[in-house]
């Protein structure tokens, strides 16, 4: 024991004499071997030279630039994405002024939105389906469970957070029977949101059947390295056919149960048809990372026989473009981004939208934190005559973010940005909608962590009568939100400024 006193002492000691090398070591790393944002840059030094040794750790834990081409190599799919994805293109160009019926003003409007999302994420669009959308806990988690119920061939589920608690205890017993059945089922968790799970409730459900996979899981104990990379993605699907995503995670808090929050407001998406099999990608990809597991070499997995699996994955079948479906059809593109993306595709889509609205956009977001293009464009959009509404909570679950977020916001409402408060509980909807023709919904906040850090996945949506619901639910809630205007903004505390203004220096790791 005397022994190891010694070592520790000795190691510490150490690391106080050569304190000043290590913070060079790390900043010749930082400025010159990462390729970061200035601001993120900036901050991430301050941190290491005015918090000694503590800064060092902080940035072992959650700066780290991760390699994208080495963390993810996406085989096999590429090939099999290929031709849709150029086959689309070409109907795009050569189209021009294509688009008929009601949903023609779309196709026109956001042509250069769904090619972009094409060439960029592969992300082929899709039509033949039925959205419903849920903004209660209570009732998404109804739906789900009952459409596991009917499940017959796979059940594949993701989230980021999975607790262990009375939500997880009324699913698993449906997950078990499914087994049971012969219905194959998946979990995917994230390491970081899954940490309090304990690992006997795992071994649990691997002993009944349930094949379980942890994304990014610590190494020892809690510790992991990867911690700020986070799957913050929320997908179920189920026989290939009904596709969940949205913000709810699986936890009391998310049926209202829990009392720090009060009423949970969020939204989730219920996505019946083509859609689906984006959704289905996208889980495939990162269990086979998680797990390695591929699950492209089976077709059963992404249709209901393996010949209508082939033509949705080499894009033969003939629903995909306007002009040859049917006036009530839905299209939807499914995109994905994070560390393995090279691009942020979502924060990307958000851009596209705020530049292409003419009448309105109106956003709800539980995190406001936006990059300086993101801000830009709500400024402009303001001041060009665009009626633009922010909807954020009224309290904090990272109090660090609430504050950065109402310095942003209160920054927003000198060029004629709405902003309000929700005050029935606690806002998590994450989306936006713009002129009453498209949404784009999912598990992406409007932050910096989730355009770059966070693996995210929402659905673009390009049909008024479901931007309409959407848009006709954030409107629902104008009445239970408190309107922050220019004048109570201003009345704010001294230590209300303080706070908002080091939790903005910080916004860049936040």
């Amino acid at each position: 024991m005397a022994y190891a006193g010694v070592v520790a002492s000795t190691a510490w000691s150490w690391l106080l004499d050569n304190l000043v090398f290590l913070n060079l070591i790390l900043t010749i790393g930082i400025i010159f071997f990462q390729r970061r944002d200035p601001k993120s840059v900036w901050t991430w030094l301050l941190a290491i030279y005015f918090i000694p040794v503590f800064g060092v750790v902080f940035y072992l834990l959650f700066g780290q630039n991760l390699k994208k081409s080495r963390m993810f190599r996406v085989k096999g799919m590429e090939d099999r994405l290929n031709f849709p994805v150029r086959h689309q293109e070409r109907l795009l160009k050569w189209e021009g002024e294509y688009g008929i019926g009601p949903e023609g003003r779309q196709f026109r409007d956001y042509a250069s939105l769904i090619l972009y999302n094409l060439e960029t994420t592969g992300s082929v669009l899709t039509a033949n389906q039925q959205v419903r959308i849920f903004t209660d806990g209570q009732a998404k988690f109804e739906d789900l469970r009952r459409e596991m119920r009917r499940a017959r061939h796979f059940i594949h589920i993701q989230y980021y957070i999975i607790k262990n608690d009375e939500l997880f205890d009324s699913i698993v017993p449906i997950l078990i029977e499914k087994v049971r059945e012969g219905v194959e089922v998946r979990i995917l968790y994230d390491g970081m949101g899954g940490r309090f799970m304990p690992k006997s409730r795992w071994e649990q459900l691997r002993a009944a059947g349930v094949k379980v996979g942890a994304f990014f899981p610590p190494f020892l104990g809690w510790l992991n390295l990867r911690v700020n990379y986070r799957n913050h993605r929320k997908i179920v699907v189920i026989d290939g056919k009904i596709g969940f995503v949205g913000g709810f995670n699986i936890g009391r808090e998310y049926i209202s149960k829990d009392p720090r929050f009060g009423y949970w407001r969020d939204t989730h998406l219920k996505i019946t048809g083509e859609a689906a099999i984006g959704l289905q990608i996208r889980f495939a990809l990162d269990w086979n990372y998680a797990t390695r597991e591929n699950l492209f070499q089976e077709l059963r997995y992404f249709g209901d026989e393996a010949g209508e699996a082939r033509e949705r994955l080499d894009g033969v079948q003939k629903v995909l473009w306007p002009g040859e479906e049917q006036e009530d059809e839905i299209h939807i593109q499914i995109i994905a981004s994070g560390p393995d993306t090279r691009e942020p595709h979502i924060r990307n889509n958000y851009l596209e939208l705020f530049h292409k609205a003419r009448h309105h956009i109106y956003i709800q977001t539980p995190y406001f934190i936006p990059d300086d293009a993101i801000f830009s464009a709500l400024k402009i959009a303001a001041q060009s005559g665009v009626d633009v509404r922010l909807m954020i909570p009224c309290k904090p679950d990272h109090p660090f973010v609430y504050w950065a977020t109402c310095s942003y916001a209160g920054e927003l409402l000198d060029y004629g940005v709405r902003c309000y408060i929700y005050e029935n509980g606690f806002l998590h909807s994450k989306g936006v909608m713009a002129d009453g023709m498209v949404s784009c919904y999912g598990t992406a906040n409007m932050d910096i962590r989730s355009f770059e850090l966070n693996f995210e996945v929402n659905a673009t949506i390009y049909d008024s009568q479901v931007t309409g619901r959407l848009e006709q639910a954030f409107l629902d809630d104008l009445p239970h939100c408190r309107e922050l205007t220019r004048e109570a903004y201003a009345r704010r505390s001294l230590w209300m400024r303080v706070k908002e203004q080091c939790s903005r220096l910080l916004s860049p790791l936040l």
